[in-house]
């Protein structure tokens, strides 16, 4: 039987989950759409220069700084992504060995190491932004700083879904057969229902 004074507290810790959750469905809904963005807005750019000085014998002279902003821009928006999907390189080859428990455990510790990577990674992107901001780009009136924001926001975004990672609210990738639809739990279930007399096929 639950304690009165436990239920408000564990109320808490779900609204805090669900709330994370909904940052990050938010953030990657986001920036799904800002890497389409940039990376048209890229390719329209370079196609447009090459146009212009090849055939109009022209250039577009913020153009090639333009494209590559939206470069960096789409890159760091797009590794976050690559976190709850398990897309990132990874080394298993120990790990693989090691029995189910022991993999979540390592898989938290490290999903909780890479938070703290990504703290230190986003005090560092915000102290670049502070001394580049009052710089501008050579060929339009922006301050240099938006290149180092991105890597800001990027560390931000990591940081949650590795957040979310250590508190199990998403599954851990890197865990041999883990997939988003299907976390590690859900495995291990499915592996102890398993019918012991079920023949084995060739």
């Amino acid at each position: 039987m639950t304690r009165a004074w436990q239920r408000p507290e564990a109320h808490a810790h779900a609204s805090g989950r669900r709330h994370l959750l909904q940052l990050l469905a938010w953030m990657d809904r986001g920036s799904y759409y800002a890497i389409l963005l940039t990376m048209g807005l890229m390719t329209v750019l370079v196609c447009a220069q090459v146009v212009a000085r090849y055939l109009l014998g022209t250039s577009i002279d913020s153009a090639d700084e333009l494209s590559r902003l939206c470069f960096v821009w789409a890159i760091f928006l797009a590794i976050p992504h690559g976190i709850p999907r398990g897309v990132h390189v990874g080394i298993d080859a120990l790990v693989s060995h090691l029995p189910t428990g022991a993999q979540r455990r390592l898989g938290r510790l490290m999903a909780a190491l890479g938070v703290l990577l990504m703290v230190v990674l986003g005090v560092i992107s915000l102290g670049a932004v502070i001394d580049k901001w009052p710089q501008l780009m050579p060929t339009m009136p922006v301050t240099a700083a938006v290149f180092y924001v991105a890597v800001l926001v990027s560390a931000i975004h990591c940081a949650l879904h590795l957040l979310a990672q250590v508190l199990e609210l998403t599954p851990l990738q890197a865990l041999p057969g883990a997939s988003p639809e299907q976390p590690p739990r859900a495995i291990d279930r499915q592996r102890s229902s398993a019918d012991p007399n079920q023949e084995m096929r060739p």
